[in-house]
């Protein structure tokens, strides 16, 4: 996990290491202050010495000069560090997670990937900081800070060595202690995203159906959770104060009373007696910031371990060694195909589909929820790939396209809809972000977009904001239709994409698709009969399985579900042609 994270250092490597270069310098200049200070009491004030005093006094206060500056150029050079080594990890998952297939972002929620791009990065540039900083002065100043009382204070050092030791026993156990408890707490964070996030983008549904309350008491049991997580956590944590002003003065004590009889004895002088009373707070807030330092990496190594999970996901979707960069045909065949989302052969969503569809055809789809009417289609552009068996796209099976290739040829409407902030000109963009306005206006007009589009005062400069919210679902869905014949593609998957379309409108698309893209292969994936009813032929999908595949007329001869479903819709109507 180490090595993966701290290989994002790049560009911030030069200030990583004089951080912690000027840092030991910073230490070692403040171990002579006190060192000073004893020598301005026993040489300066006990003989009188004025020029001593003055002496000391100005190499004193230099030394405190140079060492608050080194200290604030560790600190500079810390925090440059710190923070673009967290710049780097984000943008190392943003990438990844680009890479990733349907059945990758499958294996983390959002809320999930959000908590790591949020709380979980933080904690690790805090960490990093702390590393290259505190975590090089606690140990340097510790380590001086001793050998200075076992150079001043001769046998009287042992006191600092026990505290040293049992404080190092207590603050083992207690990291020991809590770090379970802060991995369970990332998991109540993801949890806390996860009812934020869905709260926010159906807060329409729960105005619609007065559940703010009920939001509310969800929302507090998931901040409950937390707080009662990271609280356990911190009753063990609480323990570092105690343990630590206990240590600190033990050794005050016990300096006191052996430093008074050495002092009475010649073994030791006042001036010496004072700087050990600085080296002890040395020492002992050493010992502290190593101990706090040591709580958060704890939090940082789950954190750390959760950033690492996603950096070392290998997407499930990959492109071969050599891959094909010329679609011939909107052709598709489904041979033999099975498919799983959870990757199981024992728990299949599409079992032992074949199928032929030729070029320009125009296909429709229906079946009850459930029936993986979506999955169907995703397997085609290769969102997600088969346990089992071959899809096709021209002839060729789709593994062996470029993927980009085959999702450039392959413009597919999702269910659900997304529009970016941005003007609808942008939006529009992504189907091709070389497209003329011209190019635009009739992708739109193919769609039905175009007549409300020059309605807006800002026709398509018109601002949509996040979600398409300021537009209807029936206007995002036609945008969004039109966004994928820019692409000019051989294939068309409108996956129920037309469903908060009025049936006048639904009819105008289908009846445009026919006349003015007649060599598009077109797959409408529909609850309406009246989507898919004028289709060339249309599959019906029962529970995974192809439970009839013909004409409109044929299927209401010969398969119960259509007919059932055509009958529900159109009112009992006896009209099969």
């Amino acid at each position: 996990m180490i090595k993966k994270l701290f290989s994002y250092i790049g560009e911030y490597r030069k200030n990583s290491i004089l951080a912690p270069i000027i840092v030991a310098i910073e230490v070692i200049i403040e171990i002579f202050i006190p060192y000073l200070m004893a020598s301005i009491i026993d040489n300066g004030l006990n003989r009188g010495d004025m020029s001593h005093i003055f002496k000391m006094g100005i190499l004193t206060f230099i030394l405190a000069i140079v060492s608050l500056g080194a200290g604030v150029a560790a600190g500079r050079f810390a925090a440059n560090a710190s923070a673009g080594f967290a710049k780097n990890i984000r943008k190392a998952l943003f990438y990844k997670i680009q890479e990733f297939s349907f059945t990758n972002i499958d294996r983390f929620s959002t809320a999930g990937l959000i908590t790591r791009f949020t709380t979980d990065v933080n904690n690790i540039q805090n960490a990093y900081q702390m590393i290259i900083r505190i975590l090089v002065r606690a140990p340097f100043m510790l380590v001086f800070a001793t050998l200075m009382t076992v150079f001043i204070g001769g046998r009287i050092s042992l006191i600092f060595l026990f505290a040293i030791l049992f404080l190092g026993i207590a603050l083992t156990f207690i990291i020991f202690a809590v770090f379970p408890i802060f991995t369970k707490a990332m998991g109540k964070y993801d949890n806390i995203n996860s009812n934020l996030q869905e709260n926010i983008s159906a807060i329409r549904v729960v105005k619609a159906y007065v559940r703010e309350k009920y939001e509310i008491s969800k929302f507090r049991k998931s901040t409950e959770e937390l707080k009662d997580t990271l609280l356990k956590g911190e009753k063990i944590i609480v323990f570092v104060g105690p343990v630590m002003q206990f240590t600190m003065y033990s050794c005050i004590l016990l300096l006191s009373w052996f430093g008074a009889h050495m002092i009475v004895s010649r073994e030791l002088t006042t001036g010496q007696l004072m700087s050990l009373f600085a080296y002890t707070s040395n020492i002992l807030m050493s010992l502290l910031m190593i101990s706090m330092i040591l709580v958060n990496l704890t939090l940082s190594k789950a954190s750390g371990e959760r950033i690492v999970d996603v950096l070392n996901e290998e997407p499930s979707i990959k492109n071969s060694e050599n891959p094909l960069y010329n679609i011939t045909d909107g052709s598709i065949t489904f041979s033999n195909v099975n498919f799983s989302y959870t990757d199981n052969p024992d728990v299949l969503n599409l079992e032992n589909i074949n199928i032929d569809i030729k070029a320009g055809e125009t296909i429709g789809i229906i079946g009850g929820t459930g029936s993986s009417k979506s999955a169907f289609v995703q397997l085609i552009p290769r969102l997600y790939d088969v346990i089992s068996g071959e899809v096709t796209v021209g002839g060729k099976n789709v593994k062996k396209y470029d993927l980009k290739t085959l999702r450039d040829n392959v413009a597919m409407v999702l269910q659900k809809n997304v529009l970016f902030s941005g003007t609808i000109k942008e939006n529009l963009l992504w189907g091709n972000k070389d497209a003329t306005d011209e190019e635009m206006i009739k992708a739109c007009k193919l769609a039905q977009a175009d007549e409300f589009i020059q309605k807006f005062p800002e026709k398509y400069d018109t601002y949509i904001e996040q979600g398409g919210t300021n537009i209807s679902g029936g206007q995002k869905q036609r945008i969004c239709i039109a966004r994928a014949l820019l692409k000019k593609p051989k294939i068309l998957i409108l996956d129920d994409s037309t469903s908060a379309v009025d049936t006048k409108t639904d009819s105008l698309l289908r009846y445009a698709f026919k006349t003015e893209i007649p060599d598009i292969t077109k797959i409408i994936v529909a609850q309406r009969i009246s989507s898919v009813r004028d289709s060339d032929r249309i599959i019906i999908l029962d529970n995974g399985k192809i439970d009839g595949f013909g004409t409109h007329k044929e299927l209401m001869e010969t398969n119960k579900i259509y007919r059932e479903v055509h009958d529900s819709q159109m009112e009992g109507r006896n009209d099969y042609e």
